[in-house]
């Protein structure tokens, strides 16, 4: 089989190679993957940048998958041979609250991730795939979209009234704003483009702020809510917005930090989170159950991911490259 490999740390380092197909064992299917999807976490993890929590030598990057069942392992049962399958970004996390154990493994990070033509994994793993969504479309959903539904709806709990700013519009950004919408809030999206701020008011965002024209936008979005200040920010900055997110969150309002695009360490104004009552709260991606929920959500309301790109399998360095770049609107993804 096709498979991308990450030798050693560096982008330069990634070959595509021909590997044997794997096996499935007990327990275990057979994946022929059709597609995979790109997250800044992926960039990192080619860089060696997630320090012990990755391989470092002969790594299969990617996290997120999409295909359909070829072979079953002695003992599987939940699947059928041809059945659509998405893969879940954490594989031993199938439900329940965040443990140590339960973040041990994930996709392209210490096992093999989807950048291949196969992976045998545990059937425990693996979600069916919704009809009316392509291989493309469901390969962006396991870390992206389930990050995204974490910080908005099961973390969140955004509800219909509250108002929400959502930073950027790259994958997480969009799925935000869609999952936000779903809820009926009412969204404030920021960009530094003013074309990309027309193309998220027509996915249905209220207000949009371009943040390299109005760099005090934590201001300018706590006017938006007439001065009350919002409910909630799903924050994907760090260091260089989540000064702004302060200013425009609200006695009690809720921060959700998800990125570190603009850097990994910031001033913390200790006093503001504890005098303001503001919740601070981390997320990451989400178990298989936060999946499969999030898929029926989406399947109800007929949302579709947002694609920018496609770049086969041959040209993923060129992919991690173009979303390096920042010209993404939505994900970026792999067709295998």
């Amino acid at each position: 089989m096709k498979a991308a490999v990450i030798e050693q740390p560096g982008l330069e380092n990634l070959k595509i190679k021909d590997l044997p197909v794997p096996e499935p064992g007990p327990g275990e299917v057979l994946v022929r993957l059709r597609a995979a999807a790109l997250n800044y976490r992926d960039r990192l993890t080619v860089e060696g940048g997630y320090g012990s929590r990755q391989r470092h030598e002969n790594l299969i990057p990617l996290g997120d998958g999409a295909g359909e069942v070829t072979a079953l392992g002695p003992g599987a049962s939940r699947f059928e041979v041809g059945d659509r399958v998405t893969l879940s970004f954490f594989p031993d996390w199938t439900g329940g609250p965040p443990t140590e154990a339960r973040f041990e493994t994930s996709l392209g990070g210490r096992i093999d991730g989807t950048a291949a033509e196969y992976r045998a994994l545990p059937e425990h793993a693996l979600v069916p795939t919704p009809d009316y969504l392509s291989d493309i479309e469901a390969a962006t959903l396991p870390c992206a979209g389930v990050t995204a539904w974490s910080a908005v709806i099961s973390q969140g709990g955004v509800g219909p009234g509250d108002v929400v700013v959502v930073q950027g519009t790259g994958g997480v950004a969009l799925f935000a704003l869609q999952f936000a919408k779903m809820a009926g809030a009412e969204v404030i999206q920021t960009s530094s483009s003013d074309l990309k701020l027309a193309r998220v008011t027509e996915l249905g965002a209220d207000h949009g702020i371009n943040y390299a024209a109005e760099p005090e936008w934590g201001v300018k979005a706590r006017e938006l809510n007439r001065g009350r200040g919002v409910d909630h920010v799903v924050e994907l900055g760090g260091a260089a917005t989540l000064k702004q997110s302060f200013r425009a969150i609200r006695v009690g309002g809720t921060i959700s930090m998800i990125g570190v695009l603009g850097g990994p360490r910031v001033e913390l104004l200790v006093p503001l989170v504890v005098t303001r009552n503001i919740r601070l709260q981390g997320v990451t991606v989400g178990s298989r159950e936060q999946l499969e929920t999030m898929m029926r959500a989406m399947a109800l309301h007929r949302i579709r991911p947002v694609v920018d790109r496609v770049f086969p399998l041959d040209e993923l360095a060129q992919g991690i490259d173009y979303l390096a770049s920042g010209q993404h609107f939505g994900k970026v993804a792999i067709e295998i």
